[in-house]
C-alpha cells in the first residue's frame, strides 16, 4: 500500500487549492451568515455507522453561573480575532462585546465600526472601553464588566496573555497555537491546572476538534474500523503567505510587531502558527504526543529579512514505533494540499481539511464509509461549546491538550533547525528555549538575528 494520498487505491484523488478558509473574511462570511444560525443542532450528514459527538469538559464544576448576557472584551482586533466574535455573536444570543484592545487604537475602532454595524447594540463598545499599546491586554483584564476575555493576538503573546487571564478570573478563548516554545507551554500547563482550580473555561481555536467528520473519523479509527494503526500522513501545504513591508521610519519593534507572521518569537513558523491544527489531529489519533522528532527543511521563496523557512518535513516517531510523516510548505505555483490520511491493517482513513469531508476506504480501495465536513460550523461551535459551559457551572478547560500539540509543532521546528533529532523529554522538560523578549515594552530595541541553519543553529 503507496502512502501517498494522491495516487494510493485506497484514497480519493486529491485536486486543486486545499487552503482552509480563514477567518479574516470575517465582515464577508458575516453578510452571508444570515439569522438564521441559532443553534447546530443539524449537523453534515456521515454514511455508514455513526456515533454520538463527545465534547471533552475536564474542568471542575463551577459556581454562581447565570443565563444574563455574558460581557467578552477582544484582545487582538484583527481578522481572526473579528472571526472569532462574529462566530460567537451569531451562534450565541447571550453574549455581547463591552471591550477591545489592540496595539492600534484605530484597528479597535474599526473593529467596534464593524461590530455595530453587523450586531447593533451588542457590539456597541463604549470609547471608554477601548484601548490601545502593549499593554491594552491589562486593561481588560482589569475590566470587572468582561466575562470572557478572547485572545488573538499574534501567538508569541499567548502563553503569558492566558496565565494572566487566568489570574484575573477571567474565562478565556485563545486562538492557537497556545505558545511557540517550552517555555510558553510550560506557563500554559500551570495556566491549564489554575482554571481546573478556579472554575474558569478555556476553550482553543482548534476548531477540528469539533468539526463532525473529525469527530466521526477518529472515533472510528480508535474503535478499529482500520484495524491496528500503521502509520500517517498529514500535509499543510499552501501556495504563499502575506508579508508586511517596513513603513518608514519604523522601529526595529514596531515591524516585527506588524510582519510578525515571519518572526519566530511572535509565530513559532509556519510549522507552529498554521500547521498545528495538522499535528493537533495527529496527537488525537494517536492519543498523545510523539516520542521522537526528525526533521528537514529549508527557505527558497521568503523575503531576505524573514526568518521563516517555506518548508519542513518532519518524521514523528509515536509510542508503539508508529510514524507520521509530517510535510508543511508555502510555495508559489505549486501543488497544494491540505490533507491527513491514517493507514490501518484494514484499511484506510481520509480526513480532509475545511469542508473536504472524511472517507474511509478498506484493504482493497472500496469506500465503505464516508462523513461531510463544515469548518464553519465547527468555528462557531466551539464558542457555542465556551458559553454553554460557563452558563452550566461546567467549564470545559482543554488548555493541556492544545499547548501538547503546539509544543509538538515546536519540537519538529526545533529538530529541523537544529537538524537533530529530538525527543519529547527534551522539548518537555529540559530545553530552556524562550523566545520571548525580557521586559518587553515599547521602548524595547530588538534585532533581527536572521534565519536558522542547521549545523550551525544551536539546540537550546
Amino acid at each position: 500500500m503507496t502512502h501517498s494520498p494522491e495516487h494510493s487505491s485506497v484514497g480519493r484523488q486529491i485536486v486543486g487549492n486545499d487552503e482552509q478558509p480563514s477567518r479574516r473574511d470575517f465582515l464577508a462570511r458575516k453578510l452571508k451568515a444570515g439569522a438564521a444560525l441559532a443553534t447546530l443542532a443539524v449537523a453534515a450528514p456521515c454514511y455508514g455507522q455513526s456515533g454520538d459527538v463527545q465534547q471533552e469538559t475536564d474542568g471542575k464544576e463551577a459556581t454562581g453561573s447565570s443565563t444574563s448576557k455574558l460581557r467578552i472584551g477582544l484582545v487582538g482586533c484583527g481578522g481572526r480575532g473579528m472571526g472569532a466574535l462574529g462566530d460567537s455573536l451569531t451562534i450565541n444570543d447571550n453574549v455581547e462585546v463591552v471591550a477591545l484592545a489592540d496595539l492600534d487604537a484605530n484597528a479597535c475602532r474599526r473593529a467596534r465600526e464593524g461590530l455595530v454595524e453587523q450586531y447593533e447594540q451588542r457590539g456597541a463598545v463604549a470609547d471608554n472601553k477601548i484601548h490601545s499599546g502593549l499593554d491594552a491586554y491589562k486593561r481588560v483584564l482589569e475590566d470587572p464588566d468582561v466575562d470572557i476575555v478572547y485572545l488573538t493576538t499574534s501567538p508569541g503573546f499567548r502563553p503569558r496573555h492566558i496565565a494572566e487571564a487566568v489570574d484575573a478570573g477571567k474565562h478565556v478563548f485563545a486562538e492557537k497555537p497556545t505558545c511557540v516554545d517550552p517555555a510558553g507551554y510550560h506557563i500554559c500547563v500551570a495556566a491549564h491546572d489554575r482554571a481546573v482550580a478556579n472554575g474558569t473555561a478555556i476553550v482553543t481555536g482548534t476548531q477540528y476538534r469539533r468539526q463532525i467528520n473529525y469527530i466521526e473519523a477518529v472515533k472510528k479509527i480508535q474503535e478499529g474500523a482500520i484495524g491496528d494503526i500503521i502509520s500517517m500522513t498529514a500535509r499543510y501545504c499552501t501556495s504563499n503567505i502575506w508579508y508586511r513591508g517596513r513603513d518608514e521610519g519604523m522601529s526595529e519593534l514596531d515591524y516585527q510587531l506588524k510582519n510578525w507572521m515571519h518572526f519566530i518569537w511572535l509565530s513559532g513558523d509556519q510549522i507552529v502558527e498554521q500547521s498545528v491544527h495538522n499535528i493537533d489531529l495527529m496527537n488525537w489519533v494517536m492519543g498523545g504526543p510523539p516520542e521522537t522528532a526528525f526533521g528537514s527543511g529549508g527557505r527558497f521563496h521568503r523575503p531576505e529579512d524573514s526568518q521563516m523557512w517555506d518548508a519542513m518535513s518532519i518524521d514523528y516517531t509515536y509510542p508503539g514505533g508508529k510514524v507520521v510523516s509530517f510535510k508543511n510548505r508555502t510555495w508559489p505555483n505549486c501543488k497544494t494540499d491540505n490533507h491527513n490520511v491514517v493507514y490501518g491493517t484494514k484499511g484506510a482513513m481520509h480526513i480532509g481539511a475545511g469542508n473536504r469531508g472524511s472517507s474511509m476506504f478498506d484493504a482493497k480501495g472500496v469506500e465503505v464509509w464516508s462523513c461531510d465536513g463544515n469548518i464553519f460550523d465547527a468555528y462557531k461551535q466551539e464558542h457555542k461549546d465556551l458559553v454553554d459551559s460557563i452558563v452550566a457551572g461546567k467549564p470545559i478547560v482543554e488548555l493541556k491538550r492544545t499547548a501538547e500539540s503546539s509544543l509538538t509543532a515546536v519540537m519538529g521546528r526545533m529538530s529541523a533547525y537544529a537538524g537533530q533529532e529530538i525527543d519529547w523529554g527534551f522539548v518537555s522538560k529540559e530545553s530552556t528555549l524562550n523566545l520571548f523578549p525580557e521586559d518587553l515594552n515599547e521602548g524595547t530595541v530588538l534585532k533581527n538575528d536572521g534565519f536558522a541553519i542547521p549545523g550551525k543553529s544551536a539546540l537550546v
